[in-house]
């Protein structure tokens, strides 16, 4: 059985985290797409941002990268690839929004699963209920700061009452299929037959191995000529590409710094563990933190003017030989509607992207801490059209590289860390991982 590739439109630059050496697509002009498609690899991923963008811009978006890809592949499109619309693993997102516009633009599938299991971070999915793993206990989604996010707040975590709440009860709690444990270790092979007309349906899985036995159910069903939509976390994703050991381990992902130098952490997300991970790592001796104070924007404050005042403390610092950790203030800001919010993160964005233009070009690695930042920082701090993805640090958190001709950092290893992803050291552990060892393999 030929499996069809993989097409993922992701709305942040973190979906990626559980397979490598496929391509991130920062643009979706004809000719990147052509590019990409033609790599050996059987995935590709378009980053679209949209969880970074108002209502409206998230439809556009998504409507224009659709648009290319019919352009690219014509009537194959369907027949040949599975596209898989990757978002937040704790329910945060742009749903049924991102869904309705696939569907509209691609025509209709026979049913969209919402597959939010993300092993590696500690979520899983039973009974249609989604956990969030914490101290080894289970907490329900809806109990955790993720529901209370003031942009994609819900207020259940049994997913066919999320999908009732977020469709305007468009699909009732009753019209949502459920695919439970029981059914998928049985084989759900004709469940999936059955689906037409954009049904809902939700996925359990606790193990990769109910990944893996929903995986091939999907694939067996898609040779009879059934076309399906995932609106998942990047799980799933892992267990339909099985792809072999990434070419460099974790603990070795040094090999890829830029001679002996110290490189530099930003920290854009805001959440707990985010700020639980910065206090660890700033307990080390060989970094030395500073606040940006992003604050002085809702002052009238310019982002050149922000940033400019940040950037010598950082080259003292890496003269110093190192390592400095740029983080915005830990609380979040309140803020009257989402908009406004919204409206604040692109000033926000626009700090971290002049903030990396003027970091100095001798630096050994960066570190980018949170979706949104991680975006910004790929997107327009380093204007990048496409980079290969090199594999994972730790469990989630992936590296990239720059390409040799990049004009301002030539093969630059660049860490992506998801703002909910992680132990409390794990910044700590990265950076310890990115110190080349006392005789360095180049690459």
């Amino acid at each position: 059985m030929t499996r069809p590739k993989l097409i993922i439109l992701d709305d942040d630059p973190t979906g990626s985290q559980t397979v490598h050496s496929c391509f991130l697509l920062l643009r979706w002009d004809a000719d990147t797409l052509k590019t990409a498609l033609a790599d050996d690899s059987p995935l590709l991923f378009i980053l679209g941002n949209t969880r970074a963008r108002t209502p409206a811009m998230a439809a556009q978006v998504t409507r224009d990268i659709c648009r290319q890809l019919k352009q690219v592949l014509g009537a194959e499109l369907l027949k040949n690839h599975l596209v898989i619309s990757r978002s937040d693993s704790t329910l945060r997102g742009h749903y049924p929004l991102e869904v309705e516009v696939l569907n509209q633009e691609l025509g209709e599938f026979d049913a969209h699963f919402l597959i939010p299991a993300f092993i590696e971070g500690g979520r899983i999915t039973e009974n249609s209920v989604h956990y969030l793993l914490s101290n080894g206990e289970r907490v329900a989604v809806d109990q955790t700061e993720f529901a209370r996010d003031s942009v994609f707040g819900y207020q259940s975590a049994y997913l066919p009452d999320y999908v009732q709440a977020k469709t305007g009860g468009r699909i009732q709690r009753e019209q949502v299929v459920r695919l439970t444990l029981a059914q998928i270790r049985a084989g759900c092979d004709e469940i999936l037959m059955g689906l037409e007309h954009n049904a809902c349906a939700v996925v359990d899985a606790v193990t990769y191995a109910d990944l893996n036995l929903f995986a091939e159910a999907l694939y067996r069903c898609h040779a009879r000529g059934k076309k399906f939509l995932l609106r998942s976390a990047a799980g799933i994703i892992s267990a339909l590409a099985q792809l072999p050991p990434q070419p460099v381990a974790p603990a070795s992902m040094s090999e890829y710094v830029r001679g002996r130098l110290p490189g530099v952490v930003i920290v854009g997300s805001h959440v707990q563990l985010s700020t639980q991970q910065v206090n660890h790592l700033l307990q080390q001796a060989a970094v030395r933190g500073m606040e940006l104070p992003i604050g002085q924007l809702l002052q009238g404050q310019t982002p050149l003017a922000v940033v400019q005042t940040a950037v010598s403390r950082i080259r003292e610092t890496l003269q110093q030989g190192l390592i400095p950790v740029i983080y915005t203030p830990r609380e979040e800001l309140q803020f009257p509607d989402p908009q406004t919010r919204l409206d604040f993160g692109r000033q926000v964005a626009q700090v971290t992207s002049l903030l990396v233009h003027q970091l100095p070009p001798e630096i050994g690695f960066l570190v980018s801490k949170g979706g949104i930042t991680s975006n910004e920082i790929l997107s327009h701090g380093l204007n990048l059209t496409l980079v290969r993805l090199l594999g994972q640090i730790a469990p989630g958190i992936n590296v990239i590289r720059t390409p040799a001709d990049h004009p301002q950092f030539p093969h630059l290893p660049v860490v992506i860390v998801p703002g909910n992803v992680g132990g409390i050291d794990v910044l700590t552990t990265i950076v310890e991982r990115l110190r080349p060892p006392a005789n360095p393999t180049r690459r």
